[in-house]
């Protein structure tokens, strides 16, 4: 089954992609590590790196890289940098 995964990218993420958010199909059951790699082939080099150190949040909740996309018709994946504080 295809989900429609609507991402948004902040900060140094957005500016490595080049974009602030996309929309793609892509399979239930693939994991989040499986969209960083497609989202990395798509832009290449600059967002390849940006997105190893980067956290994902899945429809708002932390998602390690093994959680799968669930089966449903469509999920929200934010794209957050680290960030530092002060």
């Amino acid at each position: 089954m295809a989900v429609k995964v609507n991402v948004r990218y902040f900060a140094a993420a957005a500016d490595a992609a080049g974009r602030d958010e996309e929309s793609l199909d892509f399979s239930a059951g693939k994991t989040i590590e499986d969209l960083r790699t497609e989202l990395s082939n798509r832009h290449g080099g600059e967002t390849a790196r940006v997105l190893g150190l980067c956290s994902f949040l899945l429809d708002g909740q932390v998602a390690e890289p093994d959680t799968s996309l669930p089966s449903t018709e469509s999920i929200r994946v934010d794209v957050l940098p680290p960030f530092a504080g002060g």
